[in-house]
């Protein structure tokens, strides 16, 4: 590319090139760069060309973007710094937004590291090597993070011999903690957690993040341990820190009650305030106080609330005489008007839903993502009867594919400021998630419902089935046999039908005397033979689009939950004694 020309150019004669890669998609998030550019001005120029009568934006699209902000807030058209390309170098052009807006920065996680641990151990802040490479501050932070993590477990992320959320845990970790789980690894006898439950393991089981704390951190005594993937650290110790919390309770309970407040009901920890079992009412008219306390730290006061048979027992008493407490006005709708407008306004507002599907479908989404008093929701959580199963999924390539997309929906809300959705049964919560719904696009809309079904499917069953045959899923793309699946194979009539498929029937007959520990070496090595040699997977009958059972007659939950809707999606043929036709039949040893 030619030297370009260094001139200033009013913002209003700029516009984003057609050559632009990133030309005619929505305006993209500002709020990490705009404070700098805000304060300091812009310190990179603009890479532009000339186009019908202005100058069309070649690299630099998030910084004119931010810039017009800058310029709606003030009401001015100011110059830009920018470097003019010579014309007809459409080629230069192209080169350099990609340039721009793919190789900014490198691109995994360690790569990061290496490139910010240089500039950092040069004495570069956070700030200005967030500054450097057009990222937040946070961005930075979580990948110096890295440092904290052990060598070996560093060169195990590297190699990809653990996943994404795995290392992310272990950043949690203390030394100790590091040293105790590659012990863990390193077992012939014991399995790492990984995932989630590689969390679980260094936190106790519980993860409470700072900010739930209603106490003093300058105060506490106990751990505290950085978390390089959230907004805020996170305690080590959960007994400690509901010792601390628990002190500020009892402290703000009495003081609710020396204000006058009928009375202070402490909810047992996890159990959920259902508001709709309460009537809200005011201090005077013996209103209470409900602290609610979330396993993860959160303390919540409900100001005002009467059980409901208690606000008709109040009610009831006013009407007999007995002393009651005052009201401050009477209400200017009596129980059967309100009755009465409610439910006209309810069936006003059914009637609207129907006219308006997409409004509709974004309520239902909302009402899935954080339930209500109609909507019983809850997401799926996975039972096992051994522990190497539940290990087994956890570390799966299914698994991590549902945690990104868990990270991107929850981006969603937070880019528009909103709380990530939970199941509260709070109608403001709720409301606050419809609202974030409602400013988003249908195709971000169909991410969080696909999200949200996903979390709540139930393992097992015709369902379970029936998606994966709507969904034309590969299994194979997810799963192949692991240690867990040869550890559980005991049966060795199905070992025999395994081998017969896989490799031969005549070598499933030569291996009808062999133990069942030979028997799966065997079939373990030939699988492994197989993917060499022929770069296809095996997978059983148990795992296969439909499913499909081995031995003839044999209970085999997959493949009867499939039978019993089959039907319904395709024509397809079951015999009277409810059997499907299949090439996965053992053959006799």
């Amino acid at each position: 590319m030619s030297q370009p020309d260094l001139i200033h150019i009013e913002l209003s004669k700029l516009s984003i090139s057609k050559l632009n890669m990133r030309h005619g998609r929505k305006a993209p998030d500002v709020s990490d760069i705009l404070p700098s550019i805000r304060e300091k001005g812009l310190r990179q120029t603009l890479l532009v060309r000339r186009e019908a009568g202005g100058y069309g934006i070649v690299a630099g699209r998030r910084r004119f973007f931010a810039l017009q902000q800058i310029a709606k807030e003030s009401g001015s058209d100011p110059l830009v710094p920018c470097a003019v390309m010579a014309e007809g170098d459409a080629a230069s052009a192209i080169e350099a937004s990609i340039i721009e807006n793919v190789a900014r920065l490198p691109a995994t996680e360690m790569e990061q590291y290496t490139a910010f641990r240089k500039l950092h151990d040069e004495g570069r802040t956070v700030e200005e090597i967030a500054a450097f490479f057009g990222v937040t501050e946070l961005n930075v932070r979580r990948v110096l993070a890295l440092a904290a993590l052990s060598a070996p477990i560093r060169k195990l992320y590297v190699e990809d011999e653990i996943d994404r959320e795995t290392v992310r845990a272990l950043t949690l970790a203390t030394p100790s903690q590091q040293a105790a789980w590659l012990k863990l690894w390193n077992s012939e006898t014991e399995r790492a957690p990984m995932g989630r439950a590689c969390r679980a393991w260094i936190t106790g089981g519980s993860t409470i993040t700072t900010d739930k704390a209603l106490f003093d951190l300058a105060g506490y005594s106990g751990a505290v341990t950085a978390d390089l993937f959230g907004e805020a650290a996170v305690f080590a110790d959960a007994a400690a820190f509901w010792e601390a919390q628990g002190a500020v309770i009892s402290d703000r309970t009495e003081g609710y009650r020396q204000r006058g407040w009928a009375d202070v009901i402490l909810l047992e920890r996890g159990a959920w305030f259902q508001r709709w079992e309460y009537v809200q009412t005011t201090k005077k008219q013996g209103g209470k106080v409900i602290v609610e306390q979330r396993h993860d730290g959160t303390v919540t006061f409900h100001e005002g609330w009467l059980k409901s048979a208690e606000a008709r027992k109040a009610r009831t008493a006013t009407v007999s005489g007995e002393t009651a407490p005052e009201t401050d006005m009477r209400p200017e709708m009596s129980g059967p008007m309100a009755d009465y407008i409610g439910l006209h306004r309810h069936a006003i507002a059914q009637a609207s839903l129907t006219r308006s599907p997409a409004i509709a479908l974004r309520l239902m989404a909302a009402h899935a993502l954080c339930g209500f008093a109609l909507w019983n929701v809850r997401p799926h959580s996975p039972g096992a009867v051994k522990e190497l199963t539940l290990a087994s999924v956890e570390s799966g390539a299914a698994a991590a594919e549902v945690g990104t997309a868990r990270e991107r929906t929850e981006a969603l809300f937070e880019a528009l400021g909103a709380p990530v959705p939970r199941r509260s049964g709070d109608a403001y919560h709720l409301c606050e998630t419809f609202a974030a719904l409602l400013a988003m696009s249908d195709a971000e809309v169909m991410q969080v419902m696909a999200l949200a079904i996903a979390e709540t499917l139930e393992s097992g069953g015709p369902v379970v089935e029936a998606a994966l045959h709507a969904c034309g899923t590969d299994p194979a793309e997810f799963w192949k046999p692991d240690e867990a699946f040869f550890d559980l194979l005991r049966d060795k009539r199905v070992i025999t039908a395994f081998i017969a498929d896989a490799v031969s029937p005549e070598t499933a007959r030569e291996a009808g005397d062999a133990t069942t520990k030979a028997q799966k070496a065997q079939l373990a090595e030939a699988l492994a033979a197989r993917e060499t040699s022929l770069d296809s997977a095996w997978l059983p009958g148990w795992m296969h689009v439909p499913p499909m059972r081995h031995l003839d007659g044999a209970a085999c939950p997959p493949a009867d939950a499939w039978n019993r809707i089959a039907g319904l999606f395709e024509a397809y043929a079951v015999d009277e004694s409810g059997t499907e036709p299949s090439t996965y039949e053992a053959t006799a040893a």
